[in-house]
């Protein structure tokens, strides 16, 4: 199993509450994600079918640090209790403890780890997991994406969300799901045709 420095990722997501599932405070989240959105014009789209209990969630384009925020609080006015990963630097003290309670799980990536296949031993001992990211692995704008969400799906045989944050409409929220065929240039290249339409804030 993949190790996150003193947490496991079976500490995380089996062990502990978060954010989405600690009672009151989920709800009071979800009310005040609610009114900042509407608040600063933002509309959320879509909507996760209850009949999906796993799956790899990718939000996309990501271009800036406001992109957590914004796809935290659709996620809290959507009512989907998620875990993101996000790069080890910003888990460190005294950020750490809050982070992990928001859900996050840090990835170390100046090394290899063997964090897909912990991932996908985590879908297989979980009835519900949903696993949210950025395909492209940074905010800076890259050529290609990573790969990984793709093979964590894929080795999990979990479908994957394509939610989409865009800054020019202020809209962002719930696309349709992709379930692989283990052609991955193939896959990939539809998965980001979806993806044509958006905008980042900075492209």
């Amino acid at each position: 199993m993949y190790n996150t420095g003193l947490f496991s990722l079976e500490f995380i997501i089996s062990m502990r509450r978060t954010m989405f599932n600690t009672p009151v405070i989920s709800d009071l989240l979800c009310l005040f994600s609610t009114v900042v959105l509407k608040l600063t014009g933002w509309k959320v789209e879509g909507q996760l079918s209850t009949d999906v209990k796993k799956a790899v969630l990718i939000a996309a384009p990501h271009t800036t640090n406001w992109d957590m925020p914004f796809s935290l609080m659709m996620a809290f006015k959507l009512r989907l209790p998620v875990y993101w990963l996000g790069k080890k630097t910003i888990f460190k003290f005294p950020f750490g403890p809050l982070m992990r309670w928001m859900g996050g799980i840090p990835v170390e990536r100046s090394r290899s780890t063997n964090m897909v296949d912990s991932i996908v031993q985590l879908f297989d001992q979980h009835d519900n997991l949903l696993i949210m990211m950025a395909p492209e692995g940074t905010r800076s704008q890259v050529q290609e994406w990573k790969s990984g969400f793709y093979h964590m799906a894929n080795g999990a045989n979990v479908p994957i969300v394509l939610a989409y944050i865009d800054y020019q409409q202020k809209r962002g929220g719930i696309g349709p799901l992709y379930q692989t065929s283990g052609d991955y240039p193939k896959d990939l290249q539809e998965i980001q045709a979806f993806y044509q339409p958006f905008r980042g804030k900075y492209n």
